[in-house]
């Protein structure tokens, strides 16, 4: 919304130059008149002080030049009565009177006081009283002063009063001129003070009826209008349109009041939009929030697919729709969920899914009975499962967000296929690896001690067909079957071990306890390695080090007490310790026993380091030391980041 611009000078005025265009500028400038007001009310005050300044710089002094005037008068009584009492010193007297009368005349206060032109009444008097006094008065009194004898008559007398009577009229003369003169500069600046006040009066009179007129009562409508459309009626309009600065911005609020109109008057339409735009969006986050809950809730099915197809028909108004597994390069293509109907042109019918994994990407193809068919493949970051394969309805246009919402559809749909298959590949690799761990217990344990056994059936029965003794193999085969039964069930306690769902340390207190109760020791189990990141198969194997330790202590070691610690070394490593208080270490001699072996085993497996080592006082400790492979994954990938140095 554009301010219009001030309307240019018309030529008539541009002919007469500059003060004719600032006359102009202030006649529609409502600043410029604002700022002259408060220009003339400062110009006045300025004059009115200044004035007044002068008028109470030129009065500066005027009463003691009235008085010092007025002193003459007496100077020239009391020099009369020097002359006329003729005391013994007065001629003493009569000098310092006559000083102090020439010191008066010449005081800096009475000479200013007197105007440079000599044509003013003052200065004429003035220079008469000089006249009469050195001319007159002074000569009488010099005389005096200096000893000479004077006349002391009578008419002497009366002269010698006649004479200072009229000097001392003419001092009066002066004091009153004085006085009117100072009484003048007076009364001309109450007139100039009592001039600029009613001027500044006036001024500011004007510039109150002008900021009152000119712009309070405008800026009070333009308000009362502003109040006007907040509420909602745009069919305001402001008459104050001129050419000053309120004139313009009456033009531009109806021209926003204007524009607010046209605005609510497509408003519906925008509201509607917007609504349709958020209740596509609201469809769409609806679809991906149902679909991923059905894929990524539980192991997808075909009836899992078949209700993700369903609401793609109902939510985004697409036909039937298919979803074809297969992975390029394979034969085996197979249809696992479809909405197609019989009357329907299925598209991968009359080929078995072959022509539906040609493409990659997502495409639309026409079949042979012109019907549309958007294509979108079922992939992860790894792999390409199959295609999505959907009917787009004829009239139908499908639009640019209901293709990337299908195609991030389709990317779940290929992510929860791709985590089921590898689920299912981990099931048979789990599978896979525990029949190894039960073939390696076996054949370490179990199958030694059948082979021993079978040695030992042979030699019973070489010995039976010689007629030799036969207690002592019957006494080892004896020994032999009680050690595998021994084996048989160590192997089935631990083939049916489990850590149910607890920590590594709930189990090891639970197998604490366990040999505790069978032994009837006293166990005590120290872990802290909250900060080891073990897999779960390390637990297992910790697990299972821990039970054939303390096995060995309840069988052999005769022990009263028994310590197991686990702890997080400071380089990442764990320890893993056995300790017990019994007879110290003895190399079992009996062939059937396999403890210490499959410890050391299953220490191979975790690349870690296995010591047997007496106590110094009695009993065993068994020291495991190992680093686990998530830290050394780690230390690989931080040793990989730092520079190699030459």
């Amino acid at each position: 919304m554009s301010i219009p611009e001030l309307r240019h000078v018309p030529p008539m005025l541009e002919k007469h130059g500059p003060p004719l265009i600032s006359w102009y500028a202030l006649q529609n400038s409502l600043l410029l008149r604002m700022g002259g007001a408060v220009a003339a009310v400062a110009m006045l005050a300025i004059v009115g002080m200044s004035v007044s300044g002068l008028v109470a710089e030129s009065t500066q002094g005027g009463g003691e030049a009235i008085n010092r005037s007025g002193s003459l008068r007496m100077q020239s009584w009391y020099m009369a009565n020097l002359y006329l009492a003729t005391p013994a010193d007065g001629a003493g007297k009569m000098a310092d009177a006559l000083r102090e009368f020439e010191a008066t005349l010449a005081d800096p206060t009475i000479l200013t006081m007197l105007p440079p032109a000599n044509t003013t009444e003052l200065t004429v008097i003035w220079h008469g009283m000089l006249q009469e006094w050195r001319q007159g008065i002074r000569p009488r009194f010099l005389d005096v002063a200096q000893g000479r004898p004077v006349p002391l008559d009578a008419a002497a007398r009366m002269a010698l009063l006649d004479e200072t009577r009229r000097f001392v009229g003419q001092i009066d003369r002066l004091v009153k001129q004085l006085e009117n003169m100072t009484e003048a500069k007076i009364r001309v600046m109450r007139m100039v003070l009592g001039g600029t006040l009613a001027l500044t009066l006036l001024v500011v009179l004007l510039t109150i009826w002008l900021i009152h007129t000119q712009l309070v009562s405008p800026l009070k409508r333009l308000l009362d209008l502003s109040r006007h459309v907040g509420r909602g009626d745009l069919t305001v309009r402001t008459p104050y349109t001129g050419e000053d600065e309120l004139g313009l911005l009456g033009r531009a609020f109806n021209s926003m009041a204007e524009d607010l109109s046209k605005l609510y008057r497509d408003l519906e339409g925008r509201v509607k939009q917007k609504t349709a735009e958020l209740t596509r969006s609201n469809q769409s986050l609806e679809l991906l929030y149902h679909s991923i809950a059905r894929l990524h809730g539980a192991i997808p099915d075909s009836k899992t697919y078949r209700e993700v197809l369903c609401d793609i028909e109902v939510l985004l108004g697409l036909g039937h729709g298919t979803l074809c597994l297969g992975e390029q390069g394979e034969q085996d293509r197979r249809v696992v969920a479809s909405t197609m109907q019989p009357n329907d042109a299925d598209p991968c019918a009359t080929m078995d899914c072959l022509r539906c994994h040609v493409v990659n990407h997502t495409s639309i193809r026409i079949t042979e009975n012109f019907h549309r068919h958007l294509t979108l493949p079922l992939s992860d970051a790894e792999h390409q499962y199959g295609v999505l394969i959907l009917e787009i309805p004829l009239g139908v246009e499908i639009e640019t967000w209901q293709v990337q919402l299908l195609e991030a559809l389709s990317r779940h749909i290929g992510v929860a296929i791709g985590a089921e298959r590898r689920i299912e590949q981990n099931r048979r690799l789990a599978l896979l690896e525990e029949r190894a761990v039960i073939a390696r217990e076996l054949h370490d344990s179990l199958a030694q001690s059948l082979a021993y056994m079978k040695i030992q059936v042979s030699r019973l029965k070489s010995a039976m067909k010689a007629g030799q003794p036969t207690e002592e193999v019957m006494e080892e085969l004896r020994d032999g079957l009680n050690g595998a039964y021994q084996q048989l069930r160590e192997l089935l306690a631990t083939f049916r071990l489990r850590m149910d769902g607890n920590n590594l340390h709930s189990a090891l207190e639970q197998t604490v306890a366990e040999f505790a109760q069978r032994g009837e020791i006293e166990i005590s189990l120290d872990m802290s390695t909250s900060l080891c990141p073990l897999s779960p198969n390390e637990e297992i194997h910790i697990l299972q080090i821990v039970r054939e330790a303390l096995s060995n202590v309840l069988h052999h070691a005769h022990a009263k007490r028994a310590r197991v610690g686990l702890n997080c070394l400071a380089e990442g490593s764990v320890q893993l310790l056995v300790e017990d208080d019994g007879e110290g270490i003895v190399k079992p001699a009996d062939p059937h026993h396999y403890g210490m072996t499959i410890m050391e085993e299953r220490t191979r497996s975790l690349n870690g380091e296995l010591t047997f080592e007496a106590l110094p006082q009695n009993g065993t400790r068994v020291a495991l030391v190992f680093t686990p492979r998530r830290v050394q994954s780690q230390t690989a990938q931080l040793s990989g980041l730092q520079p190699s140095r030459a």
